[in-house]
This record gives C-alpha cells, structure tokens and sequence, in this order.
C-alpha cells in the first residue's frame, strides 16, 4: 500500500493522509519554531502544490491541504530545501512534540526541543502515532490541558522534572537527565503492555492500573498552570488566532512579509515573535474576547470525506450565540479529529443530522439525535437546555 493511502492515524509530510479535497501534508517544525524564510516557503509550497488552504492543528503544525499525487513528490522536495522534513516516515511519527511558546532567548527550551527531537531519532521506539511530548518548562504551565503523554516541566521552586500524563507529581531531574528520563518514561510505556495494536495513551495506561517502577516515579509537585492565552501582546511577540484553525496561503506570506518567526501553539493559535503590532489578516483573530474563540470546527464537508456536513458553515454562525464562558465544538463525523476532549457542547454530524452531546466529547453517549443545523442556528438555547 502507498504511504499516501494508508489512513487512521495523525498525517505527516512523508505520510499523507487522503481527505476529500486531496492529500492533507502535515509539517512538524522543528522545535515548534519557523523562521521567516520558512514561512514564505510553505506558503508558496501550499500555493503551487495544495489549494491554498493551510491547517494549524491542535498538535501545534501545519498542514497543506489539496495536495494531489503528482505534487506529493515535488512538495517534499520543497519541504527538505526549507530543513522541514525527516529522514524518514518513522522519525517523523516520533517527532511528535509540543513546546511552549513561552520562553525567551537563552533558557533552555530550545536547547531541551532539539536533544528530545534528536533523541526521538535516534531512539527506534515503536511509539503509538498519537504518542506525543511536551517542553512546558516555564515558570507557569501553559500547555497542561493539552495533548502530551510525557511532559518537561518546572516544579513550584524552577527545578526540572519529567512527569507522565496521568500522574500527578513528577520526577526531579538535572538539566542534562531530562531528556533521558523522558525516553526511559516512553521505553516503561511500550514495555508495560501501554501500546496496542499501534494505538495508546499514556494517562489512559496509568488510569487502568499500570504503576510506574521506584525508578521513574517521582514526587515533585508541578508548578502551577498559567490563565488561558488569548489574543493580545506578550513578552515574546504578537499572539494571533486563526479561526476555525485554517489560513489562506496569502495570510502565510503575510506573516512572512513581518520577516518575524512564528512559535506555533496547540491553541490554534500563532506567536510572531518579537512583533509589537498585531498583524492584519483575512481569518486572523486579534481580540482577546472574539467570539471565534469559543468554537471549535473540523475540516467538515466537502473538504473531509468522512464528514457529514458543513461544520464551519455552522461554528461560525453559532459562535456569538454561545456563551463567553462555554466552549463549542463542531464535529464533522464521530472521530473528533479537531478536538479529543470534551467541549460544553459538541455537535456531532450524521447522515441523519446533528447529535448533541452535553458536557463531553465526540465519544460519550449524545442527549439528543437528528437535530437540523437551521433550527439550531434559530433557537440555539436548545443546546444548553433541558433533555
């Protein structure tokens, strides 16, 4: 089978994934950071090899949608000129990270991504695809509700540990045990039986009762989680999201034509770093309070083939309906591919409509089935009210 057939896990570039408007390329950057050449490059890549359009996932990358067969090639070879592609499909799979935004010139988070991304490498570690780590090594968490089933950490006084997704307390380490430690977490995982049939989590592994050996389990308490980012100005650049995670490629050069880097987020959400004026862009959103943020949408119909309906066409006009302090999400099939938690609300698309689930995810047990998205858009308070 081709690697650009083979579906049910998360794509990448030397692995593509077929949805219904032609390959979806995902890109990892290297240390969650582009810099400026980059960026223009994978927006002239996604302008003659895709449609145009470009994810930002929840996974902190990029992907270049509508990319057709006789183009995989000639991308890749685009992608390797901008120092954006892996050695191989299983590397890539590997080099699953996330790493915080937050960190300025000089501390050790870039130093930390590139040993762990290296490490990933050169480890042959059979690892679940959903299998992923995080660098959240400030002085706050901000990456703690994200997806990550090892996590690099601060404790409460600024040491490192290493703590695995489902623990609460991790293990003090030095700088130069950290990336180790983490390795041996993932190795205890695999072992342990936290892997199969090449799906798995880690929080998942120690909630069904595996314990983690003297040697890995630890007793330091995190440092504390940071406010949710929104949109505004911060230390470390201009916080930008993109609604609905999906830009324009003209919006890509945009960010480019600034000549800043941009540290990528799992928020859907972009850092341009160093920028002290937010950036203007179809898409963009610049306001800490639009109500954008409040809805989640995949990919939906026609652009997925496995989605039922229109799901943007839906989040968008719901979005100023919902309230400021709930969260909507908007799925195009059962999957869940743009958010795996749970949401206030979730909307499920089916052949015969939309399920509604209350307070959970894509996975649990909908309140009411066959819902019309105009009668939804037309009295939304169906969505948070009684049975």
């Amino acid at each position: 089978m081709s690697a650009t057939t083979v579906k049910g896990w998360c794509p990448g570039a030397l692995r593509p994934m077929q949805s219904g408007d032609g390959l979806v390329v995902r890109v990892r950057p290297f240390g969650g950071r582009l810099e400026a050449p980059q960026i223009s490059g994978l927006a002239e890549l996604a302008e003659r090899f895709g449609n145009g359009l470009i994810d930002v996932t929840s996974r902190a990358n990029l992907q270049i949608r509508g990319v057709q067969e006789d183009g995989h090639r000639p991308l890749l070879d685009g992608l390797a000129q901008l120092a954006l592609l892996d050695p191989d499909a299983d590397i890539e799979a590997r080099r699953n990270t996330l790493v915080t935004p937050f960190w300025t010139s000089g501390d050790e988070t870039q130093s930390l991504a590139a040993e762990l991304e290296e490490a990933l490498a050169d480890s042959g570690l059979a690892l679940p695809t959903k299998f992923g780590f995080a660098i959240d090594d400030g002085l706050s968490r901000v990456l703690a509700g994200d997806s990550a089933d090892i996590r690099i950490e601060r404790d409460r006084s600024g040491g490192l540990l290493v703590r695995a997704d489902g623990a609460k307390l991790g293990r003090s380490v030095e700088r130069g045990q950290a990336v180790s430690a983490a390795l041996a977490l993932a190795s205890w995982f695999l072992i342990s039986g936290g892997a199969k049939g090449g799906r798995g989590r880690m929080a998942a592994h120690i909630a069904s009762g595996a314990v983690l050996p003297q040697s890995l389990r630890g007793e330091t308490e995190p440092a504390p989680v940071m406010a949710a980012v929104r949109p505004g100005h911060y230390p470390q650049g201009a916080m930008v999201g993109v609604a609905f995670g999906q830009m324009l490629h003209a919006t890509l050069h945009q960010f480019s034509a600034c000549g800043h880097a941009l540290r990528m987020t799992p928020w859907r959400m972009v850092l341009s770093e160093g920028k002290r004026e937010m950036p203007n862009g179809t898409g963009l959103i610049t306001e800490p309070f639009d109500p954008a943020l409040r809805v989640i949408a995949c990919s939906g119909a026609p652009r997925c083939r496995e989605a039922h309906a229109d799901t943007r066409a839906l989040a968008a006009a719901l979005a100023p309906r919902i309230p400021a302090d709930a969260r909507l999400h908007v799925s195009g099939c059962g999957k869940g591919c743009a958010h795996s938690g749970a949401a206030a609300v979730t909307l499920i698309a089916t052949r015969a409509g939309f399920d509604l689930v209350r307070a959970g995810s894509t996975r649990d047990a909908p309140v009411l089935r066959g819902l019309n998205g105009a009668d939804i858009v037309s009295d939304p308070s169906i969505l948070v009210g009684g049975n």
